[in-house]
């Protein structure tokens, strides 16, 4: 029996067991196995019924404390699509059945070696300065410093254009240029209280409702503030 592996998605390691002698019998074709999600067993060698809910998972057991029917009538009952059980040595081992044992089981069962399963620990030590925040820094002061070099090369421009309208002193140019655009934006006390409240239930939202729609909620607004 061959056992492809994937760890968060990624394809990782392929392992060779062995099928039990009772039981249906698997796939012969690769594109045609189900690709299926694992669960480990709650007692480990699920000799008793699993404490955790199975909806259609592999289950994963240790070998030992009762035989191996009993283990894929267990298996079966929880709910399980099959029975994979961990040996407790390097070789494989025939998993035949008991004499007395009931062998109406509707689930594959199959056996991997003690070394097929491993794990390696480790902490990765945090950097002191993250990359990320220093990169959305640089983006938040450089949109900063782009909007006050535009503002500024805008009034500059403007009052270029009112410094040759008054060489030219030509008064009803500059009464009708002046009419068309304001230099300041009046904003009350009511007009800011509003905004910090807006802004407040915004972040409030923001904590409270993050998700993968509120993300994309979040896309759109943005898309639609950058249009205007």
């Amino acid at each position: 029996v061959k056992v492809p592996t994937w760890i968060n998605g990624l394809e990782d390691n392929e392992y060779v067991g062995v099928g039990a002698r009772f039981g249906p019998t698997l796939e012969s074709k690769e594109k045609h196995a189900n690709h299926t999600r694992l669960a480990l067993a709650d007692p480990p060698d699920c000799c008793s019924k699993p404490r955790n809910q199975l909806t259609g998972e592999v289950i994963l057991v240790h070998r030992g404390n009762c035989s191996f029917t009993m283990k894929a009538n267990v298996a079966e009952e929880a709910g399980a699509s099959a029975i994979l059980i961990i040996n407790n040595q390097t070789e494989l081992f025939k998993m035949v059945c008991e004499s007395d044992a009931d062998v109406d089981i509707k689930i594959p069962a199959l056996m991997l070696p003690q070394d097929a399963v491993s794990v390696a620990l480790y902490s990765p030590k945090r950097p002191a300065v993250d990359i990320a925040e220093v990169f959305l820094w640089l983006m938040a002061v450089g949109t900063i410093l782009c909007a006050s070099y535009w503002s500024a090369w805008t009034a500059r421009e403007v009052a270029i254009e009112q410094d040759k309208l008054l060489k030219d002193a030509s008064e009803e140019i500059l009464e009708v240029r002046g009419a068309g655009s304001s230099g300041f934006v009046d904003i009350n006390t009511m007009s800011a209280i509003f905004f910090v409240l807006a802004a407040s239930c915004f972040l409030v939202m923001l904590y409270k409702l993050m998700s993968f729609w509120f993300v994309e909620v979040l896309v759109v607004l943005f898309c639609i503030g950058g249009v205007e």
